[in-house]
């Protein structure tokens, strides 16, 4: 999986699929929708008119909580294929825990299903907290290749990422560059871009490079794509890296998945 990627909400079909073009021509080859962002055929259109060849592209969608199930898993794969109009799905997520219906253990069973049956190449979660990945280790024995959650500066999720490693997941981060634009013009991140000579964007996705975490930063426009992923000539120092990790605003910050999702 590529360590840095193009998420696509709040994309329409139509910019999706402009979105994925002008990614590709930048360097992009991860490519990060939804069933709920409403685009996958639009990031499906987008796959064929890159002109790059289907296995040189990873894809990654995302089921909702009305297919949490072994079966309901399945179906939705197949639709999400077919929106997609690919053989097969390159990580396939759960996108939230939704721990009140409590049936993210069975869908979970279903991916494990798909990925047995080579329908995806990896699985994983999204927004799930340790306790919930435990029950999924432990009910199921397989481990998420994946776990995607809100993490930037202001949200290091520094737990989280602790129980990641120990458990061989990759985190990966949405909202890599924050909510809105505040994060941006915090001194330290615009003090350290003046230094190195880039953007604040580009230190902020830097730090999680330097943290060896993936992310999916979101952008329509093809200047910002280029420059948000000329990250890997450069580094920043541990004390830079310390300083900018300085900005979490603790757990509380980030949205609780135990409340919200869908």
């Amino acid at each position: 999986m590529p360590q840095l990627g193009l998420g696509t909400w709040p994309l329409s079909d139509s910019e999706a699929e402009q979105a994925v073009v002008d990614g590709v021509a930048a360097g992009y080859r991860l490519f990060d929708t939804a069933y709920a962002y409403g685009n996958e055929q639009g990031v499906g259109k987008g796959l064929r008119a890159c002109g790059l060849p289907r296995e040189e592209l990873f894809i990654t969608t995302k089921l909702n909580g009305a297919w949490h199930g072994y079966e309901a898993a399945q179906e939705a794969w197949a639709d999400g294929a077919r929106r997609l109009d690919v053989d097969y799905i390159d990580l396939l997520l759960i996108h939230w825990p939704l721990p009140a219906q409590d049936r993210y253990v069975d869908a979970w069973r279903g991916l494990a299903k798909l990925l047995e049956d080579a329908k995806v190449r990896a699985i994983g979660t999204s927004n799930f907290k340790p306790a919930q990945l435990d029950r999924l280790l432990d009910e199921v024995g397989v481990v998420p290749d994946v776990n995607q959650i809100q993490l930037s500066p202001y949200t290091t999720r520094d737990a989280a990422r602790a129980y990641h490693a120990e458990q061989g997941i990759v985190t990966q981060s949405w909202s890599p560059l924050g909510l809105g634009r505040e994060l941006l013009r915090e001194p330290v991140i615009v003090e350290t871009a003046q230094l190195h000579g880039r953007t604040p964007a580009q230190v902020v996705l830097r730090w999680h490079i330097e943290l060896g975490l993936a992310a999916v930063p979101k952008t329509q426009q093809p200047a910002r794509m280029a420059s948000n992923i000329d990250l890997f000539d450069w580094s920043l120092s541990a004390a830079e890296v310390q300083a900018i990790s300085q900005l979490d605003k603790g757990e509380a910050f980030a949205d609780d998945s135990d409340v919200i999702g869908h």
